[in-house]
């Protein structure tokens, strides 16, 4: 018997992370469990993301695997696996940590610079500072055994040697001070670097902490858009319910000011609802009976009640939400330098810092021992991975909350590195630059061959399309009195036309090269209205029988409003643009001059366009697909970046790279420039955190004594520490109120 694959991905919190080395861990415990095929850290948001095979594991042996080096991952099965109230548990811990050991080392620092150490006075320091190691700073010292026992090192392990080891020789010296003196030696401790390092490096993680809370603003407003609870409504009776146990088809009321909990469709009453929180435009809608309404929009003035045909994350909220999150836990390419460098951070400063304290005595001998002391803490201390660890996914994880409340969905981080290099954007026509709001100019039928039964036949035949033209040409013809035939056999060529039998014979619609590959000739009448059409930039669907061409419909579109202005905006920034339709060659040029737009390939079916992308991308062009996710999905598909245009409940969050909720040319735009600032944070963050060790570790191992006798203080490169993982969050923050 074969055993069915059954992989499933899934996102849990972890806890007890303290720096990228710490991720670096967590991934590779999850990576030894037998079933699990990928895991990924997210060291911003404090998840991981697993793919593994339910077959092979569960989540209480990721857990153990993940337990086992000293961290923990929150299951759902957890009676505390509220994210938000771990969070707001872990800031509300390391406050009472910080100012507990401030408490405790605010005296030992006092104490040491300012009276003359004795005897006395270093045992009050030492029972002092031993309070903050063993109390509050527990943590570092607990982490750093579990990950010695597995052969392993990290941020901790840098904290608590430096922090343990300096206060340990201090214990030698006060307890045998005469070995100091023996040696030529001041008999001088150091409980306050010991003691303040520890209060430094907790204030720097609840700072980050707070700030890291701040990253997830955008996605914990979408979350906030549903209600909590919502009216049933049963019959005669409403009765509030928890939002949780509401189920398809169901029932419930909307009462004026209320959001709306769920997707579903009106069955009585009507409002206007303002559904800016998912397709962007501002104005409100007017709704009533048979339409639809989605969950986080706004009613206004108006009760009704509808019936819900989504729960849950299967609603259009629940699909953004679940997008957002995963562009958020995704890592761009550029974070794989910084990971690697991570990964092997920490025992390389190890090396140093012992490196250090060997070199100082083996060139100055024990009359540098001081100086070896502290060149070896400062280094062990100022060494930071955590500013590596959140540099990339921290400016990730605001670009991408920031696109989404501007109705920018970001598939992964992946393309929001890659949307910044776009040299050339390739639009579709209907529905993307034009309002796609299409209506027939004129039908022209060759009265000599065409019939009632024939007009009928043509009716029935584009009923049964979906294309946006057959749409709007049923809606006229059943304006002008026509109804529909059977029919039977219907054919569908996508980007050609459609076929069908009426009766025995066969009937056709479509473009003048379908016609011909069938075999059904134009007759000079039916051309010279067809080009006269043309030029009037119509869009053409010619209709016959047979072997014959019997008539020839003009459709046209509207330009969108800001199409031209945003094609001018494009090459302002050196991006050029093109046209790529199935329509005629004269309406998309007409239609491409009015937009500015400066290349134009018409008459294209879908495998084409796909090919042009591919052409473009052979002559070296970064290229962007601008299209409605369904029709031109091959095209969609080769783009280097493709850009999906939703409507509603139409969101294409699974078709393209990003997704525009409301279809606005405007946004693609916004999407280019989001990309360019957020990897510009990306790169300052990077810059700076590979600057900040590169100058630093040398400075605190003595770089600068033999130039001007400077040597760093270990309390002054623990508050520097600290500083740097701040810094890149709220460089990071900084992403919130850029305009795009």
């Amino acid at each position: 018997m074969i055993e069915v694959l059954q992989n499933i991905q899934a996102e849990f919190p972890v806890s007890g992370m303290a720096c990228a080395a710490c991720a670096a861990t967590v991934e590779s415990s999850l990576g030894t469990v037998h079933g699990v095929n990928r895991a990924s850290v997210n060291f911003a948001s404090r998840t991981v993301l697993v793919e593994y095979d339910k077959n092979l594991t569960n989540e209480t042996e990721l857990q153990n695997a993940v337990r086992s080096f000293g961290y923990d991952l929150i299951l759902d099965s957890d009676e505390n696996n509220d994210v938000e109230k771990l969070q707001m548990e872990e800031i509300n811990k390391l406050q009472r940590n910080v100012l507990g050991s401030f408490i405790f080392s605010v005296p030992v620092f006092i104490t040491s610079m300012f009276f003359h150490p004795n005897e006395y006075l270093n045992w009050i320091m030492m029972a002092l500072t031993l309070a903050v190691l063993v109390v509050f700073g527990q943590t570092f010292f607990k982490v750093a055994f579990q990950q010695a026992r597995h052969g392993r090192a990290n941020m901790d392990t840098l904290v608590a040697l430096s922090t343990g080891f300096s206060f340990l020789f201090s214990v030698f010296i006060t307890i045998f001070p005469e070995w100091m003196v023996k040696n030529g030696m001041m008999p001088h401790t150091y409980f306050e670097s010991a003691a303040i390092i520890i209060s430094f490096i907790l204030t720097g993680r609840l700072l980050e902490a707070r700030s890291r809370s701040k990253t997830t603003t955008a996605l914990k407003s979408l979350m906030g858009l549903q209600p909590k609870t919502v009216t049933l409504v049963n019959g005669n009776e409403e009765t509030i319910i928890d939002l949780r146990v509401a189920k398809v088809k169901m029932c419930f009321r909307v009462k004026p000011g209320e959001k709306v909990p769920l997707d579903g469709k009106i069955i009585s009453g009507d409002s206007f609802i303002d559904e800016s929180t998912i397709t962007g435009e501002p104005v409100p809608v007017h709704k009533q009976i048979d339409d639809k309404v989605f969950a986080g929009t706004l009613n206004q003035n108006g009760s009704f009640v509808f019936e819900a045909t989504s729960v849950g994350s299967e609603t259009v909220l629940g699909q953004i939400i679940k997008s957002v999150k995963q562009a958020q836990g995704s890592k761009a390419p550029v974070q794989h330098l910084a990971d690697k460098i991570a990964g092997i951070f920490v025992p390389v400063v190890m090396v140093i810092a012992v490196s250090c304290f060997i070199l100082w005595i083996s060139i100055g001998g024990m009359e540098h021992f001081s100086h070896a002391v502290i060149s070896m803490v400062t280094v062990l201390v100022i060494a930071c991975p955590c500013a590596l660890g959140l540099a990339t996914p921290t400016a990730i994880m605001v670009g991408v909350g920031k696109g989404a409340q501007n109705g920018i969905l970001i598939r992964d981080a992946k393309c929001l590195e890659k949307a910044q290099k776009i040299s050339v954007v390739a639009f579709d026509k209907t529905g993307t630059i034009t309002e796609g709001k299409i209506h027939v100019k004129e039908i022209f039928w060759d009265s000599n061959k065409v019939t009632n039964e024939f007009k009928n036949a043509f009716f029935s035949l584009e009923s049964k399309s979906e294309h946006p033209l057959a749409k709007a040409l049923v809606a006229f013809l059943k304006e002008n009195g026509f109804s529909g035939i059977k029919i039977t056999d219907f054919q569908n060529y996508p980007g050609e036309g459609t076929s069908a039998l009426e009766g025995s014979s066969k009937v056709f619609a479509g473009s003048s090269a379908f016609m011909e590959f069938h075999g059904l000739s134009i007759s000079e009448i039916v051309k010279e209205n067809a080009d006269r059409l043309k030029k009037d930039g119509c869009t053409l669907v010619y209709f016959g029988s047979g072997s014959v061409v019997m008539g020839v419909a003009g459709l046209t579109d509207t330009l969108k409003q800001n199409t031209a202005e945003i094609i001018s905006l494009l090459k302002e920034k050196g991006i050029k643009t093109v046209l790529l339709t199935g329509d005629n060659k004269e309406a998309a040029m007409l239609m491409a001059k009015r937009a500015g737009i400066e290349m134009v390939a018409a008459g294209l079916l879908p495998s084409q366009k796909a090919d042009y992308i591919k052409q473009l991308k052979v002559s070296g062009e970064i290229t962007a697909m601008v299209g409605d996710g369904v029709n031109d999905s091959p095209a969609l598909a080769e783009a280097d970046v493709s850009i999906a245009m939703g409507k509603g409940s139409d969101i294409a969050i699974d078709v393209a790279d990003i997704t525009l909720v409301h279809s606005d040319p405007k946004k693609v735009v916004q999407a280019i420039m989001l990309s360019h600032f957020t990897m510009n944070a990306v790169k300052q963050n990077l810059f700076w955190a590979f600057v900040y060790n590169v100058i630093g570790i040398p400075v605190a191992a003595g770089i600068l004594y033999p130039v001007w006798g400077y040597m760093l203080d270990p309390m002054i490169a623990g508050a520097a520490m600290a500083l740097s993982s701040v810094s890149v969050v709220t460089n990071s923050l900084r992403l919130r109120y850029v305009k795009i």
